[in-house]
Protein backbone atom coordinates (compact mmCIF):
# COMPACT_ATOMS: atom_id res chain seq x y z
CA UNK A 1 0.00 0.00 0.00
CA UNK A 2 1.49 3.21 -1.29
CA UNK A 3 1.63 6.86 0.93
CA UNK A 4 -1.59 9.09 0.62
CA UNK A 5 -0.67 12.17 -0.55
CA UNK A 6 -3.09 14.86 0.75
CA UNK A 7 -2.73 18.64 1.04
CA UNK A 8 0.75 18.52 0.84
CA UNK A 9 1.11 16.11 3.18
CA UNK A 10 2.11 12.51 2.62
CA UNK A 11 0.32 9.80 4.63
CA UNK A 12 1.79 6.58 4.92
CA UNK A 13 -0.44 3.06 4.95
CA UNK A 14 -1.34 1.78 8.17
CA UNK A 15 -1.16 5.61 10.14
CA UNK A 16 -3.46 8.67 10.62
CA UNK A 17 -2.94 12.16 10.36
CA UNK A 18 -4.62 15.50 10.76
CA UNK A 19 -4.64 17.88 7.72
CA UNK A 20 -5.14 21.72 8.02
CA UNK A 21 -6.20 23.01 4.98
CA UNK A 22 -6.44 27.10 4.83
CA UNK A 23 -9.77 28.90 4.29
CA UNK A 24 -9.21 32.21 4.99
CA UNK A 25 -7.73 34.94 7.11
CA UNK A 26 -9.84 36.93 9.46
CA UNK A 27 -10.11 40.47 10.12
CA UNK A 28 -8.18 40.10 13.29
CA UNK A 29 -5.30 38.03 11.24
CA UNK A 30 -6.40 34.86 12.62
CA UNK A 31 -5.93 31.97 10.65
CA UNK A 32 -9.67 29.70 9.76
CA UNK A 33 -8.51 26.39 8.14
CA UNK A 34 -10.64 23.43 7.39
CA UNK A 35 -8.97 20.00 9.34
CA UNK A 36 -9.01 16.91 7.87
CA UNK A 37 -8.49 13.67 9.89
CA UNK A 38 -6.92 11.37 7.14
CA UNK A 39 -7.36 7.80 7.88
CA UNK A 40 -5.01 5.94 5.60
CA UNK A 41 -5.63 2.19 5.99
CA UNK A 42 -2.90 -0.94 5.47
CA UNK A 43 -4.63 -2.14 3.05
CA UNK A 44 -5.73 -0.99 -0.47
CA UNK A 45 -9.54 -0.04 -0.77
CA UNK A 46 -12.03 2.85 -1.74
CA UNK A 47 -11.76 6.52 -0.49
CA UNK A 48 -14.68 7.35 1.61
CA UNK A 49 -15.41 10.88 2.94
CA UNK A 50 -17.30 11.50 5.86
CA UNK A 51 -18.48 15.10 6.33
CA UNK A 52 -20.40 17.42 8.86
CA UNK A 53 -21.30 21.02 9.33
CA UNK A 54 -21.61 21.70 6.19
CA UNK A 55 -24.71 23.98 7.74
CA UNK A 56 -22.87 25.65 10.61
CA UNK A 57 -25.79 25.02 13.45
CA UNK A 58 -26.26 21.36 12.39
CA UNK A 59 -23.69 20.31 15.08
CA UNK A 60 -24.51 16.78 15.43
CA UNK A 61 -22.02 15.54 12.42
CA UNK A 62 -19.20 16.73 14.81
CA UNK A 63 -19.85 14.01 17.58
CA UNK A 64 -21.27 11.54 14.84
CA UNK A 65 -17.20 11.91 13.02
CA UNK A 66 -15.59 11.57 16.41
CA UNK A 67 -16.95 8.81 17.51
CA UNK A 68 -16.61 6.92 14.06
CA UNK A 69 -12.99 8.06 14.49
CA UNK A 70 -12.33 6.81 17.71
CA UNK A 71 -14.13 3.17 17.11
CA UNK A 72 -11.73 -0.17 17.27
CA UNK A 73 -12.75 -1.16 13.51
CA UNK A 74 -10.87 1.46 12.03
CA UNK A 75 -7.36 -0.04 13.52
CA UNK A 76 -7.41 -2.28 10.61
CA UNK A 77 -8.91 -0.41 8.17
CA UNK A 78 -8.45 -0.91 4.33
CA UNK A 79 -8.71 1.92 2.00
CA UNK A 80 -8.51 5.77 3.27
CA UNK A 81 -10.86 7.81 5.40
CA UNK A 82 -11.03 11.43 5.19
CA UNK A 83 -13.32 12.73 7.89
CA UNK A 84 -14.19 16.64 8.48
CA UNK A 85 -16.30 16.61 11.13
CA UNK A 86 -16.83 20.88 10.62
CA UNK A 87 -17.08 22.05 6.90
CA UNK A 88 -18.49 25.66 7.76
CA UNK A 89 -15.99 26.65 10.83
CA UNK A 90 -17.30 30.15 10.39
CA UNK A 91 -20.81 29.42 11.42
CA UNK A 92 -20.69 26.74 13.34
CA UNK A 93 -18.44 29.01 15.93
CA UNK A 94 -21.39 31.58 15.64
CA UNK A 95 -24.24 28.99 15.90
CA UNK A 96 -25.58 29.86 12.55
CA UNK A 97 -26.80 27.87 9.42
CA UNK A 98 -25.47 30.05 7.22
CA UNK A 99 -22.05 31.92 5.62
CA UNK A 100 -20.83 35.62 6.67
CA UNK A 101 -21.90 36.29 3.75
CA UNK A 102 -25.45 34.97 4.21
CA UNK A 103 -25.43 32.03 2.04
CA UNK A 104 -26.49 28.64 2.21
CA UNK A 105 -22.90 26.40 2.04
CA UNK A 106 -25.18 23.22 0.47
CA UNK A 107 -26.55 25.74 -2.64
CA UNK A 108 -22.71 26.86 -3.27
CA UNK A 109 -21.80 23.93 -4.58
CA UNK A 110 -19.04 22.97 -6.90
CA UNK A 111 -17.76 26.68 -5.76
CA UNK A 112 -15.76 28.64 -7.55
CA UNK A 113 -11.90 30.13 -6.64
CA UNK A 114 -12.81 33.55 -7.69
CA UNK A 115 -16.48 33.59 -6.01
CA UNK A 116 -18.36 35.00 -2.36
CA UNK A 117 -16.87 33.13 0.68
CA UNK A 118 -19.15 30.36 0.35
CA UNK A 119 -18.00 29.61 -2.92
CA UNK A 120 -14.29 29.85 -2.48
CA UNK A 121 -15.63 27.31 0.85
CA UNK A 122 -17.07 25.10 -1.50
CA UNK A 123 -14.60 25.02 -4.05
CA UNK A 124 -11.65 23.91 -1.24
CA UNK A 125 -14.12 21.12 -0.14
CA UNK A 126 -14.91 19.93 -2.84
CA UNK A 127 -11.96 20.16 -4.88
CA UNK A 128 -9.60 18.83 -1.71
CA UNK A 129 -11.75 16.19 -0.36
CA UNK A 130 -14.58 15.34 -2.34
CA UNK A 131 -13.38 14.74 -5.47
CA UNK A 132 -9.95 12.58 -3.63
CA UNK A 133 -13.14 10.08 -2.86
CA UNK A 134 -15.54 7.53 -4.27
CA UNK A 135 -17.87 8.04 -1.89
CA UNK A 136 -19.29 10.32 0.70
CA UNK A 137 -21.65 10.03 3.51
CA UNK A 138 -22.75 14.47 4.46
CA UNK A 139 -24.13 14.46 7.81
CA UNK A 140 -27.00 17.07 8.86
CA UNK A 141 -29.86 17.65 11.27
CA UNK A 142 -33.44 19.42 10.90
CA UNK A 143 -33.25 23.41 10.92
CA UNK A 144 -33.39 25.39 13.68
CA UNK A 145 -37.08 24.53 16.23
CA UNK A 146 -37.47 21.25 14.19
CA UNK A 147 -36.24 17.67 14.62
CA UNK A 148 -35.76 14.52 12.44
CA UNK A 149 -36.14 11.17 12.32
CA UNK A 150 -33.07 9.55 11.70
CA UNK A 151 -33.13 8.66 7.68
CA UNK A 152 -30.68 8.34 4.65
CA UNK A 153 -31.58 10.24 1.27
CA UNK A 154 -30.64 9.27 -1.92
CA UNK A 155 -31.24 10.37 -5.97
CA UNK A 156 -34.20 8.29 -7.57
CA UNK A 157 -33.38 5.80 -9.58
CA UNK A 158 -29.67 5.10 -8.50
CA UNK A 159 -29.21 1.76 -7.50
CA UNK A 160 -25.82 2.00 -5.66
CA UNK A 161 -26.75 4.55 -3.83
CA UNK A 162 -29.82 2.32 -2.66
CA UNK A 163 -27.35 -0.52 -2.32
CA UNK A 164 -25.42 1.61 0.21
CA UNK A 165 -28.40 3.03 2.04
CA UNK A 166 -29.30 0.00 2.86
CA UNK A 167 -25.96 -1.18 4.39
CA UNK A 168 -26.73 1.75 6.53
CA UNK A 169 -30.18 0.26 7.64
CA UNK A 170 -31.78 3.89 8.94
CA UNK A 171 -35.56 3.66 9.97
CA UNK A 172 -36.18 5.41 6.52
CA UNK A 173 -34.94 5.72 3.03
CA UNK A 174 -36.26 8.70 1.34
CA UNK A 175 -35.56 8.77 -2.57
CA UNK A 176 -35.37 12.70 -3.18
CA UNK A 177 -34.60 15.17 -5.88
CA UNK A 178 -31.26 16.87 -6.06
CA UNK A 179 -31.42 20.70 -5.29
CA UNK A 180 -29.55 23.02 -7.69
CA UNK A 181 -26.01 23.95 -5.88
CA UNK A 182 -25.71 21.21 -3.30
CA UNK A 183 -23.15 18.29 -2.30
CA UNK A 184 -24.81 15.98 -4.04
CA UNK A 185 -25.75 17.40 -7.05
CA UNK A 186 -22.00 18.31 -7.88
CA UNK A 187 -20.73 15.13 -6.71
CA UNK A 188 -23.00 13.13 -8.77
CA UNK A 189 -21.65 14.93 -11.98
CA UNK A 190 -18.07 13.59 -10.85
CA UNK A 191 -19.41 9.92 -10.20
CA UNK A 192 -18.91 10.26 -6.37
CA UNK A 193 -21.83 8.93 -4.53
CA UNK A 194 -23.00 10.36 -1.34
CA UNK A 195 -25.74 9.49 1.12
CA UNK A 196 -26.89 12.10 2.78
CA UNK A 197 -28.07 11.27 6.69
CA UNK A 198 -30.82 13.51 8.30
CA UNK A 199 -32.04 12.81 12.23
CA UNK A 200 -31.80 15.48 15.31
CA UNK A 201 -32.10 19.09 15.43
CA UNK A 202 -30.12 21.79 15.16
CA UNK A 203 -27.55 23.48 17.94
CA UNK A 204 -28.55 20.01 19.80
CA UNK A 205 -27.01 16.60 20.47
CA UNK A 206 -29.28 13.68 20.15
CA UNK A 207 -27.89 10.20 21.14
CA UNK A 208 -30.43 8.30 19.30
CA UNK A 209 -29.69 9.95 16.20
CA UNK A 210 -25.33 10.20 16.79
CA UNK A 211 -25.35 6.07 17.31
CA UNK A 212 -27.61 5.54 13.95
CA UNK A 213 -25.38 7.73 12.57
CA UNK A 214 -22.39 5.78 13.79
CA UNK A 215 -23.49 2.65 13.69
CA UNK A 216 -24.44 3.33 9.83
CA UNK A 217 -21.56 4.46 8.72
CA UNK A 218 -19.74 1.48 9.72
CA UNK A 219 -22.23 -0.91 8.11
CA UNK A 220 -21.27 1.37 4.74
CA UNK A 221 -17.92 0.88 5.48
CA UNK A 222 -18.16 -3.09 5.87
CA UNK A 223 -19.92 -3.18 2.77
CA UNK A 224 -17.04 -1.29 0.53
CA UNK A 225 -14.25 -3.65 2.34
CA UNK A 226 -13.14 -0.97 4.59
CA UNK A 227 -13.65 -2.65 7.83
CA UNK A 228 -14.23 -6.73 8.64
CA UNK A 229 -16.85 -6.11 11.27
CA UNK A 230 -19.38 -3.47 12.38
CA UNK A 231 -22.50 -3.24 14.52
CA UNK A 232 -25.44 -5.81 13.13
CA UNK A 233 -28.93 -4.62 12.47
CA UNK A 234 -31.78 -5.66 15.86
CA UNK A 235 -33.49 -8.76 14.18
CA UNK A 236 -36.66 -8.49 11.95
CA UNK A 237 -35.52 -4.67 11.38
CA UNK A 238 -36.50 -3.52 7.56
CA UNK A 239 -36.23 0.33 6.19
CA UNK A 240 -39.21 1.64 5.04
CA UNK A 241 -38.79 3.36 1.63
CA UNK A 242 -40.55 6.16 0.27
CA UNK A 243 -40.39 8.57 -2.92
CA UNK A 244 -41.95 11.70 -1.47
CA UNK A 245 -42.85 13.23 1.17
CA UNK A 246 -45.08 16.63 2.30
CA UNK A 247 -45.16 19.13 4.91
CA UNK A 248 -48.99 19.04 7.45
CA UNK A 249 -48.88 22.92 7.54
CA UNK A 250 -50.90 24.91 10.08
CA UNK A 251 -54.45 25.03 8.82
CA UNK A 252 -54.48 28.32 11.50
CA UNK A 253 -52.47 29.84 14.27
CA UNK A 254 -52.60 29.27 18.09
CA UNK A 255 -51.16 26.81 20.32
CA UNK A 256 -50.18 23.31 18.90
CA UNK A 257 -50.45 20.15 20.90
CA UNK A 258 -48.86 17.33 19.32
CA UNK A 259 -50.59 13.53 19.35
CA UNK A 260 -47.68 12.10 17.15
CA UNK A 261 -44.32 11.51 17.40
CA UNK A 262 -41.61 11.01 14.80
CA UNK A 263 -41.25 7.19 13.85
CA UNK A 264 -45.08 7.11 14.11
CA UNK A 265 -47.23 5.68 11.08
CA UNK A 266 -50.42 8.13 10.13
CA UNK A 267 -52.94 6.95 7.49
CA UNK A 268 -55.19 9.60 5.50
CA UNK A 269 -57.32 11.95 7.55
CA UNK A 270 -55.55 10.84 10.80
CA UNK A 271 -54.96 13.60 13.40
CA UNK A 272 -51.60 14.50 14.14
CA UNK A 273 -52.20 17.00 16.22
CA UNK A 274 -54.15 19.92 17.37
CA UNK A 275 -54.19 23.83 17.11
CA UNK A 276 -56.14 25.79 20.02
CA UNK A 277 -56.61 29.16 21.33
CA UNK A 278 -54.86 30.69 24.10
CA UNK A 279 -58.33 29.96 25.88
CA UNK A 280 -59.03 27.12 24.44
CA UNK A 281 -62.36 28.18 22.85
CA UNK A 282 -61.32 26.84 19.44
CA UNK A 283 -59.75 23.82 18.35
CA UNK A 284 -58.36 22.70 15.02
CA UNK A 285 -57.30 19.59 13.62
CA UNK A 286 -54.28 18.93 11.88
CA UNK A 287 -54.79 15.61 9.29
CA UNK A 288 -52.91 13.79 7.27
CA UNK A 289 -52.62 13.84 3.85
CA UNK A 290 -51.18 10.50 3.14
CA UNK A 291 -49.94 6.96 4.36
CA UNK A 292 -46.69 7.53 5.26
CA UNK A 293 -44.08 8.23 8.67
CA UNK A 294 -44.06 11.45 10.35
CA UNK A 295 -40.05 11.67 9.55
CA UNK A 296 -39.71 15.69 10.85
CA UNK A 297 -41.53 17.98 13.15
CA UNK A 298 -41.59 21.09 14.58
CA UNK A 299 -40.87 21.90 18.05
CA UNK A 300 -42.41 24.81 18.83
CA UNK A 301 -45.88 25.15 20.07
CA UNK A 302 -46.36 28.47 19.39
CA UNK A 303 -47.20 27.70 15.13
CA UNK A 304 -48.75 31.12 12.59
CA UNK A 305 -50.95 29.71 9.52
CA UNK A 306 -49.04 28.20 7.12
CA UNK A 307 -45.83 27.51 9.67
CA UNK A 308 -44.23 23.76 8.61
CA UNK A 309 -45.89 20.91 11.37
CA UNK A 310 -45.26 17.55 10.78
CA UNK A 311 -43.24 16.44 7.74
CA UNK A 312 -44.58 13.03 6.40
CA UNK A 313 -42.70 10.79 3.92
CA UNK A 314 -44.88 8.60 1.63
CA UNK A 315 -44.44 4.90 1.85
CA UNK A 316 -43.88 2.83 -1.19
CA UNK A 317 -46.49 0.32 -1.55
CA UNK A 318 -43.57 -2.47 -0.24
CA UNK A 319 -43.05 -0.35 2.87
CA UNK A 320 -46.81 -0.35 3.77
CA UNK A 321 -46.82 -3.06 6.08
CA UNK A 322 -43.06 -1.55 8.03
CA UNK A 323 -43.89 -0.92 11.70
CA UNK A 324 -42.23 2.12 12.98
CA UNK A 325 -41.83 4.12 15.96
CA UNK A 326 -39.44 6.45 17.58
CA UNK A 327 -36.74 3.94 19.47
CA UNK A 328 -35.76 3.64 23.09
CA UNK A 329 -31.97 4.08 24.54
CA UNK A 330 -31.78 0.23 24.14
CA UNK A 331 -33.37 -0.22 20.60
CA UNK A 332 -30.62 2.10 18.97
CA UNK A 333 -30.40 0.64 15.18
Amino acid sequence: MSEFEFGGQRIAAGTRQTVELEVSVLANNMRMNMPVHVVHGAHPGPVLFISGVVHGDEIQGVEIVRRILAAPELKTMSGTLLAVPIVNSFGFLNHSRYMPDRRDLNRSFPGSDRGSLASLLADLFFNDVVLRSAYGIDFHTAALHRTNLPQIRIEPEDEDLLRLARAFAPPVILRSKLRDGSLRQSAKAHNVKVLLYEGGEALRFDELAIEAGVKGTLRVMKLLGMISHAPAVLPHFTSAHSSASTWLRAPEGGILHSVRRIGDRVGINEPVGIISDPLGASQVAVISEDDGIIIGRTNLPIVNRGDALFHVARLTMKSRDVELHTPDEDEII
